[in-house]
């Protein structure tokens, strides 16, 4: 791994290291000298590395929001009537339970929120009394998907 001002490059046994965790971040270490052919202690090393530099922000255990009941997946874009209110506007977002993305965007919208309800009715639920309610929310616009089709990261 080399690091530049604004970048950092990464070599092979990296890039075996990264695809390996990403597809199960659980990887035993021994698991990983194995694949690159280098230490356990080597590819310790490599990873504290790779964090250091904030090429890995951290690993997590991804749930099955389907199984949990939150069957509804949907997008909501935000108008908000002044582009200076996105800040509190956001905070009031963060304490809505539902919402699990929010991106400040080009466009027509000011934000963009990813939200898992319940079902249909949970949704217009949290979009009249929470979403709605904000200070500054003009009005807004929702897309709920029908399917996912593909979820993935960055290619190495």
């Amino acid at each position: 791994m080399k690091i530049d001002e604004q970048s950092v490059y990464i070599d092979g046994i990296d890039k075996i290291l990264l695809k390996h965790l990403m597809q199960d971040a659980r990887t035993p270490i021994l698991s990983l000298a194995k694949a690159t052919g280098i230490s356990g202690a080597a590819v310790h090393q490599r990873l504290k590395k790779l964090e250091k530099a904030e090429v890995i922000s951290g690993s997590q255990i991804i749930l099955n929001p389907k199984i949990l009941g939150y069957k509804t997946l949907a997008f909501v874009g935000i108008y908000l009537d002044k582009a200076m209110r996105n800040p509190e506007a956001v905070v009031k977002l963060e304490q809505i339970d539902e919402i699990i993305e929010c991106h400040y965007t080009t466009g027509n919208w000011s934000l963009l929120v990813k939200l898992r309800c319940r079902d249909n009715e949970h949704l217009m639920d949290v979009l009249n009394t929470k979403i709605q309610s904000i200070e500054g929310v003009s009005r807004t616009e929702t897309f709920i998907s029908l399917q996912q089709q593909l979820t993935r990261q960055i290619q190495l």
